[in-house]
């Protein structure tokens, strides 16, 4: 697809959204907000689920079938949300000491103490990193790390001259900048630890800004959102980058449309004269798995009273309607919502 067709369909789904009052739906912003932070966290290894990240967050519960380090992950995450969507309202200047202290708050329980030869530093506090890293086994290194608080100050002083020069109205403007802004500050990958979950911070920070509904990463586009940054980094083409995170924000777009449509049509029927309470209780479905994410059948049991043979029996209906995917085998058995790829 040409870069400026991707754009305009990019605009209509987002107007499609809008006019469906998609967002208007109660506690849409506070569940959205956990599904980033529980795929931004995957991305990096936690296998924390949105149920269990929603329990972590509203009531303190802990998974007994997660690390300590995976849900610390979680929480840390959401503090820095929580700190970042506070200070952008005010539009302040982005500077290096406030990346940070974001990184302090992402990195909090979980980043390490380091003793190199540049000197020792610490993850947990936000320090820049006073050691070189490479790409993975065989990748290409990244900047020295003598070269990192220099090329950071330009970062931020390149980034806080676009913020005030851009037309807060042209969300197409807003979305380009945040994906600049997340290519270039992995790129010069500032800290041991906790880049990645930096810099997809920062590129919603910058779209929350402006009112821009924030892209999601999901678990399911790490291979290629990784590959698009290896390939734009080699290719020393951000374009590439960005058209990437354009898809991803079209394609998640068009799914939450379709399941917007699908769950709301079926509880229309559900209110008629002769409600159809099959029909019913598989709009139900769709809507808790849609906004929790993957989830055993005995969690969706739970939420909409169900015995759990039924609920297994509705489960597998939606996974034949191709609704649904479902991943495992017997006990371990998840189900998500099926993500359109075309």
């Amino acid at each position: 697809m040409k870069r400026d067709d991707r754009r305009q369909e990019l605009l209509a789904l987002l107007q499609r959204h809008h006019e469906l009052g998609i967002t208007q739906q109660i506690d849409y912003d506070k569940f959205y907000l956990y599904s980033i932070i529980t795929h931004s966290t995957a991305i990096e290894g936690s296998t924390v689920t949105e149920v269990e990240a929603q329990l972590l967050f509203d009531q303190g519960i802990t998974s007994s079938k997660r690390t300590l380090m995976e849900q610390m992950m979680n929480l840390d995450l959401k503090a820095a949300y929580d700190y970042g969507m506070e200070w952008i309202k005010h539009h302040d200047d982005i500077t290096v000491d406030w990346l940070c202290s974001l990184s302090a708050r992402v990195m909090k329980h979980t980043g390490s103490e380091y003793h190199s030869i540049g000197g020792d530093f610490s993850a947990a506090r936000g320090d820049l990193r006073k050691l070189n890293v490479t790409a993975g086994v065989g990748g290409r290194s990244y900047m020295s790390y003598l070269k990192v608080p220099s090329r950071l100050e330009q970062f931020c002083k390149d980034l806080n001259e676009s913020r005030r020069s851009i037309d807060p109205t042209d969300v197409i403007a807003v979305l380009e900048l945040s994906f600049v802004a997340h290519y270039e500050l992995v790129t010069i990958h500032p800290w041991a630890d906790g880049n990645g979950r930096m810099s997809r911070l920062l590129m919603n920070l910058l779209q929350m800004e402006h009112g821009v509904l924030p892209t999601k990463v999901l678990r399911g586009d790490k291979a290629e959102y990784i590959q698009a940054l290896v390939d734009s980094r080699e290719q020393d083409d951000n374009t590439i980058f960005i058209d990437t995170m354009i898809d991803l924000h079209a394609r998640h777009l068009r799914h939450d449309i379709d399941q917007f449509i699908a769950s709301t049509s079926v509880e229309i029927v559900a209110a008629s004269d002769k409600p159809d309470k099959t029909s019913d209780k598989r709009a139900i479905i769709i809507d808790f798995i849609t906004r929790h994410g993957e989830c055993r059948a005995a969690e969706v049991a739970a939420h909409i009273g169900l015995s759990p043979q039924r609920t297994r029996h509705y489960l597998s209906e939606l996974v034949t309607d191709g609704i649904l995917t479902a991943h495992g085998a017997n006990r371990n058995r998840t189900y998500t919502i099926k993500i359109d790829n075309r």
